[in-house]
């Protein structure tokens, strides 16, 4: 087409065609003639003889094939609808007009499509954390859920966080209508129990563990009686403390608690310093005693045979066995002093010894000698027989 045509597309025909030497747009009737004559070549249709000849619909056969594509067509992607993956870790859920039908297994599932059939994706592997008290930090609290009364009447400011993994898909997605919010009432109910049961003290700074041991048990056993197919793995108490309003009046009680303990314990120390060292004197004395009593039994025992057999001799001559205990004695009298008997009666010269410088001088190497050696032990001093017999048979001799 021309820039210069003056028919602006309308072919060869001059001024005198369709719309004379009219330079508008096109008319509606020929666009009308030209939609309809393309619409009849689409369905088939062999063109009539006139140009100005009406159109016509196509016949009821053609329209109902090609419904018949469509809607074949509708029900393959509806039919396709109904594939689904589970992965692995998770469990499917297939519910038919809204009630349980199975529970299917890791892979490429197909159900029937909706509204029939719907399916529902539970995953088991996940662990879940519910955090009570608190939200994403310790210092973020919730008075409402933190706030629990204790055994002894006092209140405990406690956040806590629970893991659980889900055990059951079935009973997970049908008994209980919101299982996360249900989890979460469950833990606080559950805590707050074994809360009411504890003293403050053992909450703060003893048995936490034990608190969260307690808890966890009842946790399970809450869930179940309900059958919410949750099992719980963990409890962890992230933080114990008494309300902000009264800290310091804990804190004043916790310093004087272990100043009390303090004493307690250097009153045990010193006990157990004191008592034993006791116990040992103790033992050492009754021991000193029972030896004591064994000796003096012993030389009582000695004494008895000794002075028996005394009076055996004394039986058989009495003036002789009457001298030599006589002798005996004064020799035991005149050992322990320093004093010198003389015979006044004899006519001859006396000769003066001084016996006691005698004694001492030959006591004084005896001394250095013994100082010298190590002492030896004590021994109690032989009074019996035995010795006296001795010193008898000695004196004997030398006369």
């Amino acid at each position: 087409m021309a820039l210069n045509d003056p028919n602006w597309g309308r072919g060869s025909r001059g001024p005198q065609g369709p719309g004379g030497g009219n330079q508008g747009p096109p008319d509606l009737d020929e666009l009308w003639r030209n939609f309809n004559r393309r619409l009849s070549d689409l369905f088939g249709r062999r063109r009539g003889g006139g140009g100005d000849e009406p159109p016509r619909l196509p016949p009821p056969w053609q329209l109902g094939g090609g419904a018949g594509v469509l809607i074949a067509l509708i029900f393959a992607v509806w039919l396709a609808s109904g594939f689904y993956i589970v992965v692995e870790g998770t469990r499917g859920v297939v519910l038919t007009f809204g009630r349980f039908s199975q529970e299917t297994m890791p892979g490429l599932r197909w159900r029937l499509p909706w509204p029939i059939q719907s399916n529902e994706i539970v995953n088991l592997a996940q662990v879940r954390t519910l955090e009570v008290g608190y939200r994403n930090n310790v210092r973020t609290k919730v008075l409402k859920e933190s706030l629990m009364l204790t055994d002894d009447e006092n209140i405990v400011d406690l956040q806590f966080a629970v893991q659980y993994l889900v055990k059951d898909a079935r009973d997970f997605v049908f008994n209980v209508r919101r299982p996360d919010e249900s989890a979460m009432q469950i833990a606080e109910t559950a805590m707050r129990e074994v809360i009411g049961k504890s003293r403050m003290d053992a909450i703060l700074y003893e048995t936490q563990i034990d608190v969260a041991n307690r808890a966890r048990e009842l946790m399970q056993v809450i869930h179940d009686r309900y059958g919410t197919g949750i099992t719980v793995s963990t409890v962890t108490i992230q933080n114990a403390q008494p309300p902000e309003q009264v800290q310091a009046a804990f804190d004043d009680a916790v310093k004087a608690g272990q100043d009390r303990e303090r004493q307690k314990n250097e009153g045990q120390a010193y006990a157990n310093d004191v008592i034993p060292r006791a116990r040992g004197t103790a033992s050492r004395l009754q021991q000193e005693s029972e030896g004591y009593k064994q000796r003096v039994i012993a030389n009582a025992e000695g004494d008895a045979s000794r002075f028996k057999q005394v009076l055996t001799e004394y039986a058989k001559a009495p003036a002789v066995t009457r001298e030599r205990i006589y002798i005996d004695t004064m020799q035991q009298v005149l050992q322990s002093t320093s004093k010198i008997m003389m015979d006044y009666r004899g006519s001859g010269n006396l000769l003066y010894l001084p016996l006691d410088k005698l004694m001492q001088g030959a006591g004084a190497p005896a001394a250095e000698e013994s100082a010298s050696r190590p002492a030896p032990a004590e021994t109690p001093a032989e009074t019996g027989p035995r010795s006296r017999d001795t010193l008898r048979s000695r004196e004997r001799g030398e006369r």
